[in-house]
């Protein structure tokens, strides 16, 4: 999505496209540094509790074909 707040100087590109959401994506990077991080080890199911999804959330997703059927 193009920010048609930000100055530019060139038009912005109102119907979008793969062109300008990689221009978009290249501008962005600099904002969002990748942490240092080392290895992430998986979570054991035995410690994942807790989890609640809405009733609202729950019935979107039964409602979409890909999820519910």
């Amino acid at each position: 999505m193009t920010n048609l707040k930000a100055p530019s100087t060139a038009p912005a590109d109102l119907e979008g496209g793969l062109a300008s959401l990689r221009g978009d994506c290249a501008r962005m990077v600099p904002h969002y540094p990748v942490p240092v991080r080392g290895a992430v080890s998986p979570v054991p199911p035995s410690l994942i509790h807790g989890v609640t999804v809405p009733p609202g959330s729950a019935r979107l997703l039964d409602a979409m074909s890909e999820y519910g059927d």
